[in-house]
Order: structure tokens, then C-alpha cells, then sequence
């Protein structure tokens, strides 16, 4: 649902259940859910939300900014890098020799998307083959606000700098997107799915909210 307030728009997953009250959350990636009994009003609803505005806005703001926080690095033989969840020397990932900065930082990006669409293309096999699905066409892209994404036409696309989290990190990306292909919405059957390959999906949106500005060029 997308709910206009005064700074925006404020979009959210509606879940009804047998409750009492209705409650708001935000998960550690931005995520809001608006859980509400079942015979609620859509009007009670945006009510709620529009009232709680300027606390979803402050909350989603700081979200934001951990994840634009600034991380300085180093190009030369002691800078370090994350691959697959673990620091290595720059050297160790790619050749150095008396390179400059920008070569060596276009260099290491080189090296992340071969190194991301290989993953990709290995485990997703696995999970495609699980949850029954194929999609059109996959992506290596670029982005500073999304790990994955899927378009209504059945395309995934992926960071490259999923290359840089642990490998059950990267699977975590890939079967969300892969659910994207059953239900294209954040709804509660989405989770269910998402849930039944990884129970413990929500420490896997924890760890890209907490160390996700660390894994950055």
C-alpha cells in the first residue's frame, strides 16, 4: 500500500491476522509492515500510518544513513577488501604491481562483477530448481540502494557487491528475488516461501543493514 504523508510517500506491506490492535514495524533494511486485525478499515489504516508519519520517516532516515555511511580505503598492498564474507589484502584479489588508485579501484570493480556473476550463475541453479522457477534473464548492475531486484517481465538483477558477503548471504539475495518470480509483492505468502528455505531470513536483512556500508569500493 502506499499511503501519501507530508515529506512523501510511505509504502508498506499490509498483514491481517487474528489480533487486537494494529502495530507498525520497520525491519533492518526499511521494511515496513502494518499489522492489523482483520476486519479493519483501509481508512483506519492510512489513518495510523499518516499519524505515526514523522516517526516512520526519522526511523527510515537513519536506516539510510548507516547504510550511506563512508568508508575510507586504501589502494596500495595493505588495503583490505572483503570476498565471500572475509578481508584479503588487495594484492591478494587482484595484480597490483605500481598501478595507480583508479586503476586499481576499476581493476578490483572488474573483478567483483566476474567474480558476482559466477556466483550467481552457480547458486542459483540450486534454488531456482527448489522453488520451481526460471527467470527470462539475469543482470550483474550497480546500485546503492538494492542488493536484488525483479522486474514484472522476470528479470533479476544483483549487486555486484553481493560478491563481497558470505555465500548464505548471497543465497539469502537470490531466493528472495527467486520469490519475487511466485509473489511479486512483500505479502505475508511471499515470506512464508522466502521462510522456507531460510528460516532465518531476518539475520540475513540484519547483517546487509549492519555491514553493508562496509562492502563498498
Amino acid at each position: 500500500m502506499r499511503i501519501e504523508i507530508e515529506d512523501g510517500i510511505i509504502e508498506c506491506d499490509i498483514q491481517y491476522g487474528k489480533r487486537e490492535k494494529l502495530s507498525i514495524h520497520i525491519d533492518a533494511i526499511g521494511l515496513i509492515t502494518v499489522k492489523a486485525p482483520k476486519n479493519i478499515s483501509e481508512e483506519t489504516i492510512i489513518h495510523a500510518v499518516k499519524q505515526n508519519g514523522k516517526w516512520i520517516k526519522a526511523k527510515l532516515d537513519e536506516i539510510t544513513k548507516i547504510k550511506e555511511r563512508p568508508k575510507t580505503r586504501v589502494y596500495d598492498d595493505q588495503g583490505k577488501f572483503f570476498y565471500l564474507g572475509k578481508e584479503y589484502f588487495l594484492h591478494e584479489l587482484i595484480k597490483t604491481g605500481e598501478l595507480g588508485e583508479e586503476e586499481l579501484k576499476k581493476n578490483l570493480k572488474k573483478f567483483y562483477i566476474t567474480s558476482c556473476a559466477k556466483i550467481i550463475e552457480e547458486r542459483i541453479r540450486i534454488y531456482q530448481q527448489q522453488l520451481g522457477v526460471k527467470p527470462k534473464n539475469i543482470a550483474i548492475v550497480e546500485s546503492n540502494s538494492q542488493w536484488g531486484s525483479c522486474s514484472s517481465s522476470k528479470k533479476l538483477t544483483f549487486n555486484y557487491r553481493l560478491a563481497m558477503a558470505p555465500v548464505e548471504i548471497i543465497d539469502y539475495v537470490i531466493i528472495h528475488e527467486l520469490c519475487h518470480l511466485i509473489h511479486m509483492n512483500h505479502d505475508r505468502s511471499f515470506w512464508r516461501r522466502v521462510g522456507s528455505i531460510v528460516p532465518d531470513y531476518k539475520k540475513k536483512q540484519e547483517y546487509l543493514a549492519r555491514h553493508g556500508h562496509d562492502m563498498t569500493l
